[in-house]
This record gives C-alpha cells, sequence and structure tokens, in this order.
C-alpha cells in the first residue's frame, strides 16, 4: 500500500465531507447518533468476536493485564457506548448559534456564529471504545474525523467503523464524515500530522511519548495536554474534615488517570494535625508517600526528590510538601505543575479567590478534589480530551471545544460612508 496516496485519499474525502456535515441539521446529526447506537446493539455479537481476535494478538505480544484490560470490549462496555451516544444526542447543537448582536452606529448589525473547525484527526491507542465516542463529539459538532487508533485494536476499531458508517448512511451524511483508518502502518501518523490542506486540528490520546511526538512533529494544530501533575493545597485556614476527604479521593479514587493528585501541598500551621491522619488514610490504601524534610519530621515517608515534584506518577504514590503560606503553594504549583488541575482548601473566600487567579492552570478549583475535571461532570455531556493549551481550547473539550466563532453581519442596503 502507498500510504502517503492512501492518507491523501481519506484526507481528500474527510474535505469534501466536511463541506456537507458543517451545513447538516440537528435532526440528521442525531438521527446518527441513534443509528450508530441501534448499529452497535445489532452487531454485539460481531463487535465481541473481532475484539477477541485483538487480545489474543495482545496476550500473545505480552501486553500488560492493564493494556489488555483497557482493549477489552463487552457486553458492559458496549451498552456504555450506547448511552454515550444517547446522551451525545441530547446535548445541544452548538452549530449556528448567533450570539451577542449588537447594533452599530452605522446601522449594521454585527455578532458571532458558532462553526465546525472542519476536519479532526484524531489519533488514540489502546481504548477502542474512544472510537465510538470521537465520531460521536466530532459528528454532533458538525466536523468531519479521520480517526486512527492503535494497531493492537485494529480488529476492533473496524467493527466499530462498520457501525459508524451504517449510522451515518441511515441519515443522509456522508460516510466519509466519519473515516476509520484501515491499516496498522505507523506511517499513517506522519503523513496525517503533515497535512494542513485536509486537516484542520488534532487530537491525540495516548501516552507522553506519543503526545509528545505528535507535537514536535505536527504542520497542524494540535490540542493537548502532555502530563496531569495535579496538586491540592491545604491551607492554614482550611475545614480540616473537607481536606483530608478530598485529598483522600483525589489520589485513591482512581490513580492511572490525569486528574489525579500528584503533590500534596498542606500549610505548615495545620501540617502537624492534617498529615498523621492522612498517613493512615493512605497506608490503608497502599499509597507510598514521598515527603520534603519538615513532612518527614512528622510522618514516616520516603525523601520527595526534585524528580518527584515533576512525576505524574499514575500510580499509588504521591509526593508531600509543607510550605510557609498559600504564595509558597502557588508558586510550587505554577513552577513544577502541567497546567492541568489544581485545588485549594480553605474558608478564606478572599484567599480562595486570589488562589482562582494566580495559579495558571486549565482547571482551578476550591474546596473540592481534581477528579471533577471531567466533561462529563461539568455538563459537556462527553469529551475529546483536556487541553492545557491556552488558544482555541482550554480544559476538558467538548462540543464548543470542536467548534470556534465567526462574525455575522446584518444589513438592509447599509454601505460604509
Amino acid at each position: 500500500m502507498d500510504i502517503q496516496a492512501y492518507v491523501e485519499q481519506v484526507g481528500q474525502q474527510a474535505r469534501t465531507a466536511a463541506t456537507v456535515m458543517m451545513t447538516a441539521s440537528a435532526g440528521q446529526k442525531n438521527t446518527a447518533l441513534e443509528q450508530i447506537a441501534q448499529a452497535l446493539r445489532d452487531g454485539q455479537d460481531y463487535i465481541i468476536a473481532e475484539n477477541q481476535k485483538d487480545l489474543a494478538a495482545g496476550r500473545d505480544r505480552g501486553l500488560t493485564d492493564a493494556m489488555l484490560d483497557r482493549l477489552t470490549l463487552n457486553d458492559e462496555r458496549i451498552a456504555g457506548m450506547i448511552e454515550g451516544l444517547r446522551q451525545v444526542a441530547s446535548l445541544q447543537d452548538p452549530v449556528g448559534a448567533i450570539n451577542g448582536m449588537e447594533y452599530r452606529p452605522s446601522g449594521i448589525q454585527v455578532g458571532k456564529m458558532r462553526v465546525p473547525l472542519g476536519v479532526i484527526g484524531i489519533i488514540y491507542e489502546s481504548r477502542p471504545n474512544v472510537t465510538i465516542e470521537a465520531a460521536a463529539l466530532c459528528l454532533k459538532s458538525g466536523n468531519a474525523a479521520i480517526l486512527r487508533g492503535g494497531s493492537e485494536a485494529i480488529h476492533s476499531n473496524q467493527a466499530l467503523a462498520s457501525c459508524v458508517q451504517s449510522g451515518l448512511a441511515a441519515a443522509g451524511i456522508p460516510e466519509h464524515g466519519v473515516q476509520v483508518i484501515n491499516t496498522t502502518d505507523r506511517a499513517v501518523v506522519g503523513a496525517l500530522i503533515t497535512m494542513p490542506q485536509y486537516v484542520d486540528v488534532l487530537v491525540p490520546r495516548g501516552g507522553k511519548g506519543l503526545i509528545e511526538r505528535i507535537s514536535q512533529d505536527a504542520r497542524v494544530p494540535v490540542i493537548k495536554h502532555l502530563d496531569g501533575i495535579c496538586h491540592v493545597y491545604i491551607d492554614a485556614q482550611a475545614d480540616l474534615d473537607k481536606a483530608q476527604r478530598i485529598a483522600l479521593n483525589a489520589k485513591t479514587h482512581r490513580y492511572g488517570v490525569c486528574n489525579a493528585m500528584e503533590t500534596l501541598l498542606v500549610h505548615e500551621v495545620v501540617a502537624a494535625e492534617v498529615l498523621p491522619k492522612l498517613a493512615a488514610a493512605y497506608a490503608e490504601k497502599g499509597v507510598e508517600l514521598r515527603g520534603c524534610a519538615a513532612t518527614q519530621a512528622i510522618i514516616a515517608c520516603n525523601t520527595a526528590t526534585e524528580e518527584d515534584w515533576e512525576t505524574e506518577y499514575l500510580a499509588p504514590i504521591l509526593s508531600i510538601k509543607v510550605v510557609a503560606d498559600s504564595d509558597a503553594a502557588i508558586a510550587h504549583i505554577n513552577r513544577y505543575g502541567s497546567q492541568h488541575t489544581d485545588a485549594i482548601v480553605t474558608e478564606n473566600y478572599t484567599l480562595a479567590r486570589h488562589f482562582l487567579a494566580a495559579v495558571d492552570s486549565s482547571s482551578v478549583m476550591i474546596n473540592a478534589s481534581t477528579r471533577f475535571a471531567d466533561g462529563f461532570e461539568y455538563g459537556l455531556g462527553a469529551e475529546i480530551g483536556i487541553s492545557t493549551d491556552k488558544l482555541h481550547a482550554r480544559g476538558p473539550v467538548g462540543l464548543l471545544g470542536l467548534t470556534s466563532e465567526k462574525y455575522v453581519v446584518f444589513g438592509d442596503g447599509h454601505i460604509r460612508q
């Protein structure tokens, strides 16, 4: 197969489909989502059989149990995909909404209309359910999509792609509106990320290595985050019961997720009171603690190094630092954080507002667990990923993040004097 020619053909087809999808009605798009859900239900046995091929190949390749779990499709996960499609269908269609209309002194009306981005390339690993999530969000936001899943899920992704194609056809939407790459050749990624004439934006979902490579080599804008080094700061004026619940949840609710806390910061005034209780709670959960010298003077733990402050563990490991005040906590977060999600626990509203303004992250929280940094929890219905970039989209990227705005002007024969 000539990979360059294949990817260019996919890109051309996507660009052509995008011109139709941008004007598709909400009814059409919702019909397609419902039909994709029906196709998943009808094809459930076939999808699971194809997934078994991927799982068998994965075992032969020595994939870890965690990787095999991410790769697995079963009745429950397919039901979850169907529910996700219906949730996206229930969301308000952002495309075509006009806001901020106002009359100018010349008599014209000026406002902004929300429009699709165009063609979105999504490159992801392991989890085949991303195929359906990405297709649903791109479809509802009026974008054409090119989806490139991991080689370990090729059979699963192709089975899911057939369901997507069936749903698009039933709704009268171009079949090339969502295309799933049908080869495992890695050269596809290199071609896809260097085609700005066909692809408007890229969304990488996977390990740090994948995202770094795409970010460095892409000639197309990228919506991404590299690390989730999230912090919780317990202030001197915190309610310590709240603080303990939040700090425990932020770390132990799930370990291998980007919005899990990796570093706990504690004001020196309350450290001696709160740290022993937290250490006992973490010990029950099997969390390894690594602390600064002041932390080690209060609880038994390993020594935290400079590298620890810069590490996203994605594991039951937590670094702890005792700080002099909120300014020191903010300075630490802005120095070592990844601009993902950071939280303060305090009853001082003025201090909390300062923390919101001074911490330069895509999500900043007061008296809440970092685990809430999620599209569903934010009311977006679903998300394509989380962005720590500052331009276009920041934080969980849902339907609005897959659109932009253009100015619209209404006149009645007006001419400029």
